[in-house]
């Protein structure tokens, strides 16, 4: 735990992205351009200690890590108990 003192913090998120295509065709498609955020910190610490601080909280951050990280997606669809596979046509 690093004991640092922080009088105030504030984070600010964008995301980039464009939504395409028809729900009613079927073509939804989201289509990610990037994510910018901007960490405002108020503290008397050196800024050597706020550097580390914020490594310590990005390196741990579950959010901001399975955005820079290309991460495998498992998922799996049930209707009533049993399997549906979303990309079987009707």
């Amino acid at each position: 735990m690093m004991k640092l003192k922080v009088k105030k913090a504030s984070c600010h998120v964008e995301f980039d992205y464009m939504l395409s295509g028809s729900v009613l065709k079927g073509t939804v498609k989201t289509t990610w351009k990037g994510v910018s955020t901007r960490l405002d910190i108020d503290s008397e610490e050196p800024a050597a200690k706020i550097a580390a601080l914020v490594r310590n909280a990005k390196g741990g951050c579950f959010a901001e890590n399975l955005v820079v990280q290309q991460v495998p997606l498992h998922g799996a669809v049930f209707l009533k108990g049993q399997p549906v596979e979303p990309n079987e046509a009707p």
